[in-house]
Formats: C-alpha cells, structure tokens, sequence
C-alpha cells in the first residue's frame, strides 16, 4: 500500500482559522454596504404612482447621495427627500420644477418658471393649484425646491405641501434598475 505524499496532521479541514477568516469577510462585507447605503448611494422601492410614467409603483431606483454634497439641485432632476408633511413614513419621489429665487406660475394647467413654459415629456394631467395657503405665482424661498410628480393629477407635491428644503433631499435618482425590462439610466 502507498503513502500519499502529504498528509496533515492534527488538523482537520474544517479549522478554526478558515472559520475566522469567513466571519472576518463577511463582517467587512457588511461595514462596506452600510457606509455605502448612509453616504454614496441607496436602493429605494417607488412606492407612490405620482411620477408615472416615468417610475411606476414598485421599480427600484438607485439614489446617489453625493450629487447634493458637491453640487446644487437642478430644474429636471428626480430627487427622493422626506416630505414636509406631518406622519410621513416614507420618503418620495418627485422632480425638481425651480430652485431658490425662481418664480413658479400654474396658469390653464400649465406650469412655468421664470415667465418660460416648462415642457416635460413624461409629464401629463393638468398642474392645477390644489392648497390655497400657496399664492401663485411663487417665488421659491433660497435653500428651498419646488417639486411635482410627472402623473400631475395624482401627485401630492409642493403645490400641496410648499416647497421643499434642500437639507431634507435624501439625493438623486440615477438609475431605474427593476425590472429589468424598464433598466435606464437618468441624466448625471
């Protein structure tokens, strides 16, 4: 009978070591996912229908949280912020219509900014005032945003609500990546 050549001894191959070393992996895997969900980007479920078409119910968005660290929002963007309404539990998603020091008019259902239309694509329904407490036109307060969901009728936005402060956006949606078959990248 032969010998094999290498034969360990007094270890089995489950040890200890190999143990640790696949708790210590696991453990760095998770510290990298927290630091990266509370300060470079977070996955977050739509759970209103206000923005469709462009997000429906229940698609995954991938929301970065450094755009707003370095930069300013933008007219255009879709930003998830925890909304200024009293019992909120959950954040929302909308649009940024104007920024600080912009003026937002809603005349025959139609919204503009500065004296200028504003014509989104996606957008449909009439944008009507719904709160009387908000005179327009309005002047956006500096610091602050004003919002709307694309799905203009079904939306609770800043037309409810007021504007938006800048400090209460979570970030920028960058990327509808569930399902699938809906997979698109937004505008940096």
């Amino acid at each position: 009978m032969t010998r094999p050549e290498y034969e360990p001894v007094g270890e089995s191959p489950f040890s200890w070591r190999a143990i640790l070393e696949i708790v210590q992996a696991l453990a760095l895997a998770v510290v990298i996912s927290v630091v990266l969900n509370l300060f470079v980007v977070q996955v977050t479920e739509v759970r209103q229908r206000s923005m469709e078409p462009t997000l429906e119910q229940n698609d995954r968005v991938l929301v970065s949280k450094l755009d707003y660290r370095f930069g300013v929002p933008q007219r255009g963007d879709i930003v998830v912020f925890n909304p200024p309404v009293p019992d909120a539990t959950i954040p929302y998603v909308k649009r940024v219509i104007a920024v600080g020091g912009e003026t937002v008019d809603l005349r025959n259902g139609n919204v503009f900014v500065n004296g200028q239309q504003v014509n989104i694509p996606q957008a449909h329904g009439t944008s009507l005032p719904q709160a009387p407490q908000i005179v327009y036109p309005f002047t956006v307060p500096q610091g602050q945003i004003f919002v709307m969901g694309d799905n203009r009728t079904f939306s609770s936005d800043s037309r409810t609500f007021g504007p938006v402060p800048v400090a209460s956006i979570i970030g920028k949606v960058i990327l509808r990546f569930w399902p699938f078959d809906r997979l698109v990248f937004f505008a940096w």
